[in-house]
Parts: C-alpha cells; structure tokens; sequence
C-alpha cells in the first residue's frame, strides 16, 4: 500500500536545535517554572532568563509569564516590544521582531512546518522578520519564511501565508489586504504611558 508518510522515518537533522540536548532540556525547564511561574509584573526576570540563554532582548522589553518560546538563542526582539499572553515563538530556524512591536494574545509564529511530498516528514523552515512597529493581532498565524514590513497589522485570527508590504492592514484566511494603516502623529498621542 502506498503511504503519504510514515514518521517513524522522520528525524530531527543535526546541529538543527543550535544547542545540545541537555541546554534544550534546561530551558524548558526553566520555561515551565521560573519564567512561566513569574509574576506578571516580573518582566525584568523574564528578560534576564531569556538572555541567560542566548536571545537578544531589547530595552523595555514586556512578555508576559505564559508566552513560550522554543529556542531562544535563536530570537531577537528589538526595543518596547510586547509579547502578550499564551503568544508562541516557534523558533526552530531565526525570529527577529523589531521595535514598538506587539504580538498579541495567542498569536503564533511558525519558523517551520513539514514536507508534504516526503514520506519521512521533514522539516521545512525559514526564518521570520517582523519589523518595526508591527501589530500581530489576537489569533494570528504566520508561515514561516515571511517578512512582515514596518507598520503592518496582522488582524486577529488571520493566517498569514506571504509577505507584507509596509503599513499594509492583512486579514482573512488566507490573509489578504483590506487596507493601509495611517501615520499617527506623535504630538496627538494621548495613551498612557507605564508598564502594563
């Protein structure tokens, strides 16, 4: 009988995590416990476990305890940025999220994914670049290999399947473009400002 595949064929290349096993282990662990377990207000900790193990992480930086990152030797996060609650770094190849970025909610970035046409399932991959002040909405999902340019919005729940051009506003399964965002002027900001 012919299959369309058979995992126990497939395995995991090497030198693919970029760290030993026993590094792997470790920061899950410490993901699950004291990243994970933190206060909410704890972002400085969570900065510092993070850069622990080798991710770039800017100033001001804000994720929160229940986001989850794979392999963070393999994550740049530029300055102000947020990642919110349950959001997921699918690191397996290189994610690097600019400035004034925010990642909301159960919003998920993908590096990698499977081929299709091999019987042993092999990872495909490609890295992800998110640039400045970029918002990824509640729900969304990006493939991997993209490029979303500076000043886009990625609405909620939409799957985003190619790259984005600059202050485009994509949604939809697959995402397509419904509009293009407006500069705001920084003298007309009246939110806020403090930790969140």
């Amino acid at each position: 009988m012919n299959r369309y595949q058979d995992l126990s064929l497939f395995r995991v290349p090497a030198g693919f995590r970029g760290r030993n096993g026993g590094v792997v282990q470790l920061w899950w662990l410490v993901q699950a416990t004291l990243f994970g377990l933190s206060p909410q207000f704890a972002y400085r900790w969570r900065r510092m476990l993070l850069r622990l193990f080798g991710a770039q992480i800017g100033t001001g930086v804000i994720i929160r305890p229940t986001a989850r990152i794979t392999y963070p030797w393999k994550v740049e996060i530029g300055d102000h940025s947020w990642i919110g609650d349950h959001a997921t770094l699918y690191s397996l190849d290189k994610i690097r999220i600019g400035a004034h970025c925010c990642l909301s909610q159960h919003s998920y970035l993908a590096t990698a994914g499977h081929d299709t046409r091999r019987i042993s399932f092999d990872y495909v991959t490609g890295p992800i670049l998110v640039e400045d002040e970029v918002w990824i909405a509640s729900g969304a999902f990006v493939m991997p290999g993209l490029r979303i340019a500076r000043g886009a919005v990625i609405a909620a729940g939409a799957v985003l399947t190619s790259e984005v051009e600059e202050a485009a506003i994509m949604a939809g399964v697959p995402a397509r473009r419904i509009g293009t965002r407006a500069r705001a002027d920084a003298g007309q900001d009246t939110a806020a400002n403090g930790e969140r």
